[in-house]
Parts: C-alpha cells; structure tokens; sequence
C-alpha cells in the first residue's frame, strides 16, 4: 500500500526550531506520528509536546511532554503533563538510545489510554494520559535538534501485522504531488460563517512573493501578503475602485521560509475575516463592509507550489 494514502495531512520537511504546527483533526486512537531528526552535536536537551491548542499566553496545556535531555552518564527521557500551568509529577526513562550528533526516528502511536514511544524502530517507553486525547490538536518542538521530516499517519502503512513498534520508513519530499501557482478556486454559491478556507503548500527555493485574495465581482475584501524580501506580512482590501491603506500583521518571527511547507486558514465571520498561519493565529481582520456571499474566488499567486486538495471549504 502506497504509504502516502495514509498521510492525515502533508508532511512537513525540513522545520524551522522551535516549530509548531496544527494536527488537523486532532489525535485519535490508533493515529501515529513519526519524527525523523538528530541532536545536536553539543546538545543538553530537546522535547517534542503534543499541546491542546497553540496558545502562549496563557500557556497550552500539554497532555504529553517527551523531554530528552543529554547527560555525561547516560541520556534520560522526562515524560510529563502541563496542566493550567503547572507540570504534574514527572517519569523519568533512562537508558534512552540517543546520542549527540546522530539522527534517529521517533515513532508516537497513540492508543485509547496511552501513547506508545518507539526509537529507531524499538519501542521504549509507555505513557499514560492524564488529559483527554481528544483534546490534543497540536505539536510544539523545541530545543537542539534539528527536524528533517514529521509525518502525520492515519495507521502504519509500512506492516501488515501490527506490532508495538514498526519501523517506519522517512518519507521522501519528492513525494509530494504539488501545483504550480497562479491557481484559483471558485464558490458558486460564495462564501458563509461555516466556511474555512485552507490552504496548504511549498515555499520556493528562492521566493519573491506570496499572495492569497478573496475576490467577488467588483472588489477584493481580503488579500494577504508575503513579502520574503523584507519578511513582511501585508493584509489590504480593494473597494470603490481604489486599494485601502496597507495593514502590516505583526508576527514574533517570519512565519515563512524557502522549501518549507505552510498552512494559511481563513475563517470568514460577519464583517471580518480570522487567519492563522502555520497554527498561529494572526488575530481579525475588518475590511469595510462587504457581503460574504458576494465572495466567489480565492486566488493564490506568487513563490509556491500548492497541494491538489489545498484549496477547500469545509
């Protein structure tokens, strides 16, 4: 079975440090996720958390915190839950196979009470939760590591038999059977309150410009920005013949970069419009007034290349 038919969303290569994504979906019994990585050469420690949400301030809570952490006798794993800000009682695993300055591949498979942690193919430790699974919808990694690929697995697609740890092959990015830009999506019936637009896709090499607009027949109530240049974020509107006055989006860092991959969600709403990008949210946006139902075309253009399925409303 090709493995690519079990992918719960595109994985993602190569990730900026620290990194953190939305799960889409959620997690759920029998899902997997694999992390190929390595440590760094000096590196004292790094942790992958499985969050309930993306939020800083207050902090997400983190129903699964795999911390491990580089000693000069040996190299421990910490395990904990953070819960309304405050860590419950740590597990500690030693005897972990990591080292500094090599790669390895992680493999998470979560199961009703659990999640079960498989390192280069041998399972290590179980963990049990301590907050609903269902609440976790998405992946923070910090530290000294570096990432080379995360896939999201719907189930393991490289054994017939089930086994407590498969090893997992790393996809390859060349796997991924993307589109060229300029491309449009149509809504002949346009747009409402329980639309979400997503959009999915591979910066370029060397990128220029990235650009996202909702259109309808005589204006463009929404149109974002990416500016690799200068690493800027614009939002603007076009209405009445002539363009609004630009609104920088202000971000902690860049939320793009050449051959990553990226997520931009639009929520429509009565008179604004919600983006998040990469799982960060980017607070409202209020254009003049508009009709969302007047809205019939999203347009994506500039230094990307765009996955089949990327354009959507659910």
């Amino acid at each position: 079975m090709d493995p690519l038919s079990l992918l719960l969303q595109p994985p993602v290569f190569y990730p900026i440090i620290p990194y953190a994504c939305t799960i889409f979906g959620g997690l759920r019994p029998g899902r997997m996720i694999l992390i190929h990585g390595g440590a760094g050469c000096s590196a004292s420690r790094f942790q992958i958390d499985f969050q309930c949400g993306c939020s800083t301030r207050p902090r997400s809570d983190v129903a699964f915190h795999f911390n491990p952490r580089f000693s000069s006798s040996d190299v421990h794993i910490i395990c904990n839950t953070l819960r309304k800000d405050h860590w419950l009682d740590e597990l500690k695993f030693s005897g972990a196979p990591l080292r500094k300055g090599e790669s390895f591949v992680l493999l998470f498979l979560f199961l009703t009470d659990e999640v079960k942690v498989g390192i280069n193919g041998q399972h290590f430790l179980d963990f049990t939760y301590r907050l609903p699974l269902k609440d976790v919808d998405a992946l923070g990694i910090y530290g000294d590591v570096s990432i080379k690929e995360i896939s999201f697995l719907s189930s393991n697609p490289f054994l017939d038999k089930l086994t407590p740890y498969p090893i997992c092959q790393p996809l390859k990015p060349g796997n991924a059977d993307l589109q060229k830009t300029p491309l449009s999506k149509t809504f002949p019936m346009g747009l409402s309150e329980c639309h979400v637009i997503t959009v999915r896709g591979l910066v370029a090499v060397n990128p220029d410009e990235l650009t996202l607009l909702l259109k309808s027949s005589d204006s463009i109530p929404f149109q974002l920005t990416a500016n690799f240049r200068d690493q800027s974020l614009c939002y603007n509107y076009f209405m009445g013949q002539s363009w609004g006055q630009p609104q920088n989006v202000q971000t902690p860092f860049f939320l793009f970069y050449p051959k990553r991959f990226f997520e931009i969600l639009v929520l429509p709403e009565a008179g604004i419009f919600r983006l998040a990008i990469n799982g960060t949210p980017l607070g409202d946006f209020c254009p003049p007034v508009f009709n969302l139902k007047s809205i019939d075309e999203l347009q994506i253009k500039g230094s990307a290349e765009l996955f089949p399925c990327a354009m959507m409303t659910s």
